[in-house]
């Protein structure tokens, strides 16, 4: 089978035919065999690209798996082979889930408790960007901050994969929600899909512009801060964080981490989350779970939707690597299995 091979750590935007590039393209791979009888050997339709993937392989993410590796997390496909136990799912099902490693590759195989069924009427493409994004924003918005009618939603970052996942999340909640995004193209898309203010952090300043929002609609301030950027902006955008708000540390796109004051927080009552999705399939794999299934139900009824900006073959890995680290994307960035001829949408 065809997969990507991560052999050393390194930059993976490099063309995959260079020899200093980290990842390489088998066509040999062995195909995985069902482990248990209760595994579930998936045909991958597609993958998508998290920030987290691209660290992985960087060498900078907290976890760090031994070389050589299949990247890749969350994946969507059809069934091709079941073992004699299993009971939830036939050849032929389409089903979508997420994995510590191996989506990048032809076949993955998995326990039959760790799939899902993507309802009828779904794209099978894009369920397979579904489970790590929209699942650490619902995780993050509806388990963790409890996000309430009415309340202040401040998203940083919001038009990557997680930044619209959290916007729509954030509609379906019933939030007032404040997007913080750079070029006018991203910009407009916010605007087309009903985000309360959008604000240009390349152009204006985002806590003045965000105070005269908050002002016109006679609003106290932010109730919940989510954030996958970090840096300086997560600094100044604690000034317009009401008492008992709650702030979501999701990553550090920008690089930087930032220090969050605790002498603030306690005067403020700020609750702070640390949101790293990936540890709940160790701690409380049941919130996944329900989490998944929720969100499956709200793209079956049209409540969300899936935004995939760029598709790419897994010979273009290095395409879609770069699409995501110069921050081309406007929201997902997919590697799309049984296509040869997918190529970047914008």
């Amino acid at each position: 089978m065809e997969a990507l091979i991560c052999r050393k750590l390194g930059d993976p935007t490099l063309p995959i035919a260079d020899s200093s590039s980290p990842i390489a393209l088998s066509t040999t791979h062995p195909i995985p065999v069902l482990s248990s009888p209760t595994s579930v050997r998936v045909r991958v339709r597609a993958t998508s690209l998290n920030y987290a993937n691209y660290l992985q392989i960087l060498g900078k993410y907290q976890e760090k798996p031994p070389l050589p590796f299949i990247p890749g997390s969350d994946y969507s496909g059809v069934v091709d082979a079941v073992g004699d136990a299993v009971t939830l799912f036939k050849v032929g099902d389409k089903v979508c889930s997420f994995a510590s490693l191996g989506s990048f590759a032809e076949f993955i195989v998995a326990d039959e408790n760790d799939l899902f069924l993507v309802p009828d009427g779904c794209d099978l493409v894009a369920a397979g960007a579904l489970p790590v994004a929209f699942g650490t924003s619902h995780v993050a918005l509806v388990h963790r901050a409890q996000l309430k009618p009415g309340q202040v939603l401040l998203i940083l970052g919001a038009a990557g994969g997680v930044g619209l996942s959290a916007v729509q999340i954030g509609k379906v909640c019933g939030a007032v929600v404040v997007a913080v995004a750079r070029g006018v193209e991203k910009l407009q898309f916010l605007q087309s899909i009903g985000v309360d203010l959008v604000v240009d952090s390349s152009k204006e300043n985002v806590v003045e512009s965000v105070k005269r929002f908050l002002k016109a609609r006679n609003l106290k301030g932010v109730d919940a801060l989510y954030d996958p950027v970090g840096g300086k902006l997560t600094k100044d955008c604690m000034k317009l964080l009401n008492w008992g708000a709650n702030i979501l540390v999701i990553g550090f796109a920008s690089g930087e981490v930032p220090i969050i004051p605790a002498n603030i927080a306690l005067v403020k009552n700020w609750t702070v989350h640390g949101l790293y999705w990936g540890s709940y399939k160790i701690h409380q794999p049941y919130v996944l779970n329900d989490s998944l299934k929720e969100l499956l139900s709200w793209l079956a009824k049209g409540l969300i939707s899936i935004q995939i900006s760029h598709t790419h073959s897994l010979s273009e890995a290095n395409l879609a690597f770069t699409a995501l680290k110069e921050r081309k994307a406007l929201g997902k960035v997919m590697i799309v299995m049984e296509n040869s001829s997918a190529r970047s949408r914008l």
